[in-house]
């Protein structure tokens, strides 16, 4: 098996997450791709209005890294507004919300300690 250390996101199926409308995601540093252990990088877009309902990660830790767009994120009873640049994070098992609120679509790097490596449905 040859090991594979550079992902272009062209390449990456895209899918969509559970618990999530408006949303596709392509997992771009993983088990599957890189062979990442310990970590996994996906890349999200989401249209206006939408996003993540009201969930948790079962022992796994979220940072999002917002790269354009807005989008509101609730955790632990405090709620931000989020734009370029500014980043958040959900503990582990931590019920939590991420809403795209700008015109233009939100695109946020997501990073899960240990990986989710969750099943989704392919994105059309």
């Amino acid at each position: 098996m040859t090991a594979r250390y550079f992902v272009k996101e062209s390449a990456v199926t895209p899918y969509a997450p559970k618990n999530h409308t408006g949303t596709v995601n392509r997992r771009l540093i993983g088990p599957e791709t890189v062979g990442a252990k310990q970590m996994e990088v996906v890349l999200g877009t989401v249209e206006k209005a939408h996003g993540a309902l009201p969930h948790s990660h079962p022992g796994i830790e979220q940072v999002c890294y917002m790269l354009q767009g807005r989008a509101r994120a609730e955790v632990g009873g405090q709620t931000c507004e989020l734009g370029p640049g500014d980043s958040c994070f959900f503990p582990a098992d931590m019920p939590h919300i991420f809403t795209a609120v700008s015109d233009e679509p939100v695109r946020v790097l997501i990073i899960y300690a240990p990986p989710y490596t969750e099943k989704h449905a392919v994105a059309h």
